[in-house]
C-alpha cells in the first residue's frame, strides 16, 4: 500500500495541480536572509543548541547551522528559528 501511494502522489499533484509538500508529506523551508527560518511539516525536534538545530523529515533530517539561535515559536509540525543562519542541509536517511 506504501508503494502505490509513493507512486500515485507526484501524479496527483501533476495532474491537480496540488501542492506537493502536502500530498507527499514533504518539509517546506522558508528562509528571510540569514536572520529567519520557518519549517512546516516536519516530524520532531532532535538537536537544538545555540549553534545547530536538526529536524527529523519524511525522508531524513534538516540540519541548520550558525550562531545565537532563539526559538521563536514551535508547534507540532512547524518550528521558526532566528539567529544568524550559516547553512541550511538536508541529510538523506
Amino acid at each position: 500500500m506504501k508503494k502505490w501511494q509513493q507512486r500515485i502522489a507526484p501524479w496527483l499533484s501533476k495532474y491537480f495541480s496540488l501542492p506537493s509538500d502536502v500530498m507527499m508529506e514533504l518539509p517546506r523551508v522558508t528562509m528571510i536572509g540569514q536572520l529567519h527560518v520557518y519549517i512546516e511539516n516536519h516530524q520532531g525536534l532532535t538537536v537544538y543548541s545555540d549553534t545547530e538545530l536538526k529536524l527529523k523529515a519524511n525522508k531524513g533530517y534538516i540540519q541548520i547551522s550558525g550562531s545565537s539561535f532563539v526559538l521563536k515559536m514551535m508547534l507540532p509540525e512547524e518550528i521558526l528559528l532566528e539567529g544568524n543562519i550559516e547553512e541550511v542541509k538536508f541529510i538523506p536517511e
